[in-house]
């Protein structure tokens, strides 16, 4: 009986074969295809990682706080047209696509100003909703918030936002909002751009509350983003906020961002940074303060005013005390840059 059902066993067995060929090679198939999607994912991920990481250390570059006993001070933001570039030839650019048209007049507006500006503004409607956040738009615009006209400072704001789709409406303001909540990488960029919409007048005041939140998160990346954010928005409440960080957040970097925001960086007009002074003069006169914070104190005070009087605290107040009756000549006053 035993040798009768043996070999049928194995007929059966050798029948199934095929069948068990077929769904092992589909499951290898399956794996393969599997294993190519995530090497697609894992490649994307790298690029985009890349760009952003290539992206934030640019951006550390962006008119960095130097060191206090550099004694050499810190241009301050003009608005005067830059001479020395060639004519633009509006025909030439009115024939290229609306991305190199907006790419090459934010490139001729970092180098001559006038008159790449108006016709940036002039275009910028019909621009919104054919731009992409292209690297080379991206690192134009980060290439722009290094110029020492705000005008030109602005232009890139608003390309940027036109890039990303962000329309001047409380709708934008809710669309960087969920995404600030959100753990993905994309957040840090929405509290830049939460603070640049803020800015051109789309809800600052909640702009103001969602960053001001975030300058206290415990994730230090968030922190820095905050930062960045509260600069966009150069409001009154930002330059407090930003002394606030500066005295008192527990990493360097954060402190030195702020710093920088107050000084150099951002969309803080010349009057604004003027109006940080008197509480950067106590800061300078702090005890609690470690002798890193208060270079950095030191250091903001220079590139804000263009003076350079070391840690003096009483030679700064002296100092201050000239200027400060100076700022509130009505003509002096108006004299003063503001952001377009």
């Amino acid at each position: 009986m035993a040798n009768s059902t043996g070999p049928s066993r194995i007929v059966l067995d050798t029948a199934k074969t095929p069948g068990l060929q077929a769904r092992s090679s589909q499951r290898w198939r399956s794996y393969l295809a599997t294993l190519a999607v995530l090497a697609l994912l894992s490649t994307i991920a790298g690029f985009f990682a890349a760009r952003f990481q290539g992206a934030f250390t640019k951006w550390l570059k962006i008119h960095p706080v130097v060191a206090a006993d550099a004694g050499q001070a810190a241009p301050e933001l003009v608005s005067t047209p830059q001479p020395g570039a060639k004519d633009i030839n509006s025909e030439e650019i009115s024939r290229l696509a609306p991305q190199q048209q907006a790419e090459r007049l934010l490139e001729l507006a970092i180098q001559q100003p006038d008159p790449s500006l108006s016709l940036i503004h002039r275009n910028l409607t019909s621009w919104r909703g054919h731009l992409q956040d292209s690297d080379r738009l991206f690192h134009l615009v980060l290439e722009a918030l290094n110029s020492n006209d705000p005008r030109v400072r602005v232009a890139a704001v608003e390309i940027d936002l036109a890039a990303n789709n962000l329309m001047k409406a409380p709708e934008s303001v809710e669309k960087l909002q969920r995404q600030i909540q959100s753990s993905s990488d994309e957040r840090y960029m929405a509290l830049w751009r939460l603070g640049a919409l803020g800015n051109r007048g789309v809800e600052p005041s909640e702009a103001f509350r969602t960053l001001k939140l975030y300058t206290q998160n415990r994730n230090q990346e968030v922190r820095f983003w905050a930062v960045e954010g509260l600069a966009m928005l150069g409001n009154r409440e930002s330059v407090d906020a930003l002394l606030d960080i500066l005295a008192h957040d527990p990493a360097a970097q954060i402190r030195q961002r702020a710093a920088n925001a107050l000084s150099r960086s951002g969309l803080l007009t010349g009057e604004q940074r003027l109006t940080a002074v008197p509480q950067l003069l106590n800061l300078l006169d702090d005890d609690s303060l470690d002798t890193a914070t208060q270079s950095l104190v030191c250091a903001t005070l220079e590139a804000i005013t263009g003076a350079s009087l070391g840690k003096n605290a009483a030679a700064w107040r002296d100092w201050w005390a000239h200027h400060d009756s100076r700022e509130k000549n009505p003509a002096r006053r108006h004299s003063n840059l503001s952001l377009a």
